[in-house]
């Protein structure tokens, strides 16, 4: 199957004209995004200035939300400050990371964070690519479906083998630890990368069997890259934690072969302030402050300094009861807007704020993920198509049909008028073909 985001390549890397360089395809979303722009959409700082429904960019809506601590407008830059930052980030906010992860999952553990557990970065994406550059030669596992950005990210450095794993939408995406242990085991795996809760599927491993997870990981010695930027939006288990890291289960936090990918972007809804972190044992944070020496060169000073108070627990248990309340009527009006137009969700999510549902029972042609998400742009909606959640380095399947191209990914990230509005049209779109 050719890969739609060939005609984003620039043409004259298609005429051969610079040579020396490779196509490089686009993410997923930053290709559907494109798409959008080409009809009309624009990056609008007042979303409320244009009439699109973006449900395709993995964005929160960044304004108050009722409960929830002021919004950052402003910040205040030290003559200091405007100077590079060092590349593992500044210290002050490294310990404050520390003692948010001691504070809210490790109370009472004689094993603790400090700032040599912490490096911050520049972004999601940096703080993986970080830490792709400083793997050694293994097999490492990833899930399919999962964050399509990961495709690139895992074809780029040769040192490490991508190993696929299939995840079914009939057993609703379950993967027990009898399953982690028989693909460590018959794989040779040395570590596995996953987005948890899962993004596209909101799949959410937790509690026990997280801790399980962790418990083979640590016997097996294979080392878990866990993706959990959106571990504050968890719904649907009464009872459980509002918040969820493997940072709970760990024992030794300098010898379990736990890693750890969060930041401000998605649980804080500070997207644009492209502060991350990686959390891990100190050689891995010493290995990943490296990669970033030579790959990005460390992250911006005054947004890092700004962080800090963001962090503070009190401040995070507010924001996340306010994502919890907020979130959570997004999502199930998401749910039955979309079971009402004849789209098959598999699994409600359990995590995220996306939606990954089946187009295959609708009238065609959107009875495929790539017609649908056309069919949407000209009814000015965004969402993602299934097939680029199908991460494949290399382009190993090439020709091959993707298995999730008759799904689509739907963000219930926006504001819940965004959606109703989206909603509204996606059933005319869909009413128009019956």
């Amino acid at each position: 199957m050719s890969d739609p985001r060939e005609q984003e390549v620039a043409p004259e890397l298609k005429e051969g004209a610079a040579g020396a360089f490779r196509r490089v395809p686009r993410t997923g979303v930053i290709f559907v995004m494109g798409e959008a722009a080409r009809l009309g959409y624009t990056y609008s700082a007042d979303p409320g200035e244009d009439d699109w429904c973006n449900l395709g960019q993995g964005m929160p809506e960044t304004g108050p939300l009722p409960g929830s601590p002021d919004r950052c407008e402003s910040v205040a830059i030290a003559v200091g400050d405007q100077e590079y930052a060092p590349v593992a980030g500044v210290s002050e906010l490294r310990e404050t990371i520390a003692s948010l992860y001691n504070n809210l999952y490790r109370k009472g553990m004689p094993s603790q964070y400090t700032a040599e557990n912490v490096a911050v970065s520049g972004g999601g994406r940096i703080a993986l690519t970080r830490a792709a550059a400083a793997l050694g030669q293994i097999n490492l596992g990833h899930f399919l479906p999962d964050y399509t950005a990961y495709e690139e990210l895992l074809d780029v450095f040769r040192l490490f083998s991508p190993i696929p794993i299939l995840l079914e939408g009939e057993r609703q995406y379950d993967f027990s630890v009898r399953d982690l242990r028989r693909e460590i085991l018959g794989r040779g795996l040395g570590g596995i990368l996953m987005s948890n809760p899962c993004n596209p599927t909101g799949k959410h491993v937790r509690g026990e069997e997280l801790a399980a997870w962790v418990n083979v990981a640590r016997e097996l010695d294979c080392t878990m890259l866990m993706d959990e930027f959106y571990s504050h939006y968890l719904y649907g288990v009464p009872g459980t934690a509002p918040m969820e890291s493997a940072a709970r289960y760990v024992e030794n936090v300098n010898t379990d072969p736990i890693v750890i990918f969060d930041g401000l972007t998605k649980n804080w809804r500070y997207p644009g302030w492209r502060v991350t972190w990686t959390v891990g044992p100190k050689d891995v944070i010493d290995a990943v402050a490296s990669a970033g020496s030579f790959l990005d060169g460390g992250g911006s000073k005054p947004m890092q300094r700004a962080a800090i108070p963001l962090l503070e627990p009190a401040n995070v248990e507010r924001e996340t009861a306010a994502i919890h309340r907020n979130f959570s009527k997004k999502r199930q009006l998401m749910l039955e807007g979309l079971r009402r137009i004849g789209v098959t969700v598999d699994v409600p999510p359990e995590g995220t704020f996306y939606c990954w549902g089946s187009v295959a029972n609708l009238p065609a042609p959107i009875n495929d993920g790539m017609a649908f998400f056309r069919a949407a742009l000209e009814h000015k909606v965004i969402t993602v198509p299934g097939q680029f959640f199908d991460v494949n380095p290399g382009k190993r399947r090439a020709g091959r049909a993707s298995r999730f191209a008759r799904h689509v990914r739907f963000s219930f990230g926006p504001s819940e008028e965004v959606c109703v509005r989206a909603l509204g049209r996606l059933e005319k779109l869909v009413s128009s073909l019956r």
